[in-house]
């Protein structure tokens, strides 16, 4: 067997007690006990058992707390889960959204999610996207998901122009 790994001296048993009082972390008071229980001269393992870790556990929190001190007795931030969309594909996402469908190439008339996710997502990117999903990403790229007001495909803008401007005439 090796010898044991020494900690830093920095903190003393009582300010490390002292710190896991006033620490709401759960993970990070463990291991300020433990750290707290070696320095007071108690066994790696027995220390590790009273806190409810490992001894490989409790190596690895003496070790990053002589490379980092205190911080490094806290849990690091995960990176999160890779984005399912990429950002050139958010963009040409975007770009399909902001330019109109045209009724013979996509089949519709405006915009709709489930359509987005089988004629986009699908279609050009090869993915396969829940409507729910895709209107997350909408909204992060910028976007309002609102519904679109409905337009029939052979309405005349101009019969509707000049209907708003004389109303409606009776016979």
């Amino acid at each position: 067997m090796g010898a044991a790994l020494a900690i830093r001296t920095d903190l003393s048993p009582a300010d490390f007690r002292a710190l896991a009082h006033r620490e709401r972390n759960g993970k990070a008071v463990k291991r300020m006990l433990a750290l707290a229980y070696c320095l007071e001269g108690m066994e790696r393992g027995k220390a590790a058992e009273l806190v409810g870790m490992d001894r490989q556990v409790l190596r690895d929190t003496v070790i990053r707390y002589n490379a980092e001190g205190v911080c490094g007795l806290y849990d690091r931030p995960s990176p999160g889960r890779t984005a399912w969309i990429t950002e050139d594909e958010r963009a040409k996402l975007k770009e399909v959204i902001l330019e109109r469908p045209n009724l013979k190439t996509h089949g519709c008339i405006e915009w709709t999610l489930p359509i987005l996710c089988e004629e986009v997502i699908a279609g050009q990117f090869g993915k396969t996207l829940h409507p729910a999903s895709l209107s997350r990403i909408v909204r992060e790229i910028g976007l309002s998901r609102q519904k679109t007001r409905p337009r029939h495909p052979k309405s005349d803008e101009k019969t509707q122009e000049a209907f708003k401007k004389r109303g409606f005439k009776r016979s």
